[in-house]
C-alpha cells in the first residue's frame, strides 16, 4: 500500500476529507514539484480549485510558465478526486492525456475540477452494465477571472468494477 493510500485511509479519522485532500496534495513531494497548489476543496469533494503561480521555479527560457508545470499541476487531480468520490468498489486509472497550449502564460493560472452527483451516478450505472468504461475530463488553465485560456488538458480515465478488474488481470 502506498504512503498516499495509507494517509487516505487513516487521515479521515483525524481530519475532514476535504482538508485532508487539500493539505495532502499541497504537502506531497510529488505535487509540490509541479509548483501548483490546491486552494479550495468543497466539503463534498465535488469541486476543487488549484492555482499555479508563476515563479522562478517554473519560468521557462522565454519567461512564461513551463508547460511541464502546467501539465503536472493538473494531471493527478481528476483521477484522485474520482477515486475519493466513487468509493472502494472501483478501480480508477489515468489512461491517457493530451495537452493543448493556447498561449504563453506570464501570470498566475487557475483550474477548476468538478464532478456532479449526476455524473457519478451515470458512471456507476454504466459500470454496472459494462463493467469497465472510459470517461473524458477536460481541465482549462485560465487567468484568475476566467477571461483568458492558456492551456487545456484532456484526460481519459479508466473506471472498472473492482471484482471484474481483478478477474480480468487473472486471465491475462
Amino acid at each position: 500500500m502506498s504512503i498516499y493510500k495509507r494517509i487516505a485511509t487513516v487521515g479521515p479519522k483525524i481530519f475532514s476529507r476535504h482538508k485532508l485532500f487539500k493539505y495532502g496534495f499541497n504537502f506531497s513531494p510529488m505535487y509540490r514539484r509541479s509548483t501548483g497548489r490546491i486552494i479550495e476543496v468543497s466539503e463534498d469533494l465535488l469541486n476543487i480549485r488549484m492555482k499555479l503561480p508563476i515563479s522562478w521555479k517554473n519560468r521557462n527560457y522565454v519567461n512564461s510558465i513551463f508547460g511541464g508545470s502546467m501539465f503536472s499541476s493538473v494531471d493527478p487531480i481528476p483521477m484522485v478526486q474520482l477515486i475519493n468520490l466513487i468509493g472502494d468498489d472501483y478501480v480508477v486509472w489515468d489512461k491517457s492525456a493530451e495537452i493543448f497550449f493556447k498561449k504563453p502564460a506570464k501570470e498566475n493560472l487557475y483550474a477548476d475540477f468538478s464532478y456532479s452527483e449526476k455524473e457519478l451516478e451515470e458512471i456507476r450505472v454504466k459500470i454496472a452494465i459494462s463493467k469497465e468504461i472510459e470517461i473524458v475530463k477536460i481541465t482549462k488553465l485560465m487567468n484568475n477571472d476566467g477571461t483568458q485560456l492558456y492551456c487545456e488538458v484532456k484526460k481519459v480515465i479508466y473506471v472498472a468494477d473492482k471484482a471484474f478488474y481483478k478477474q480480468k488481470k487473472k486471465i491475462k
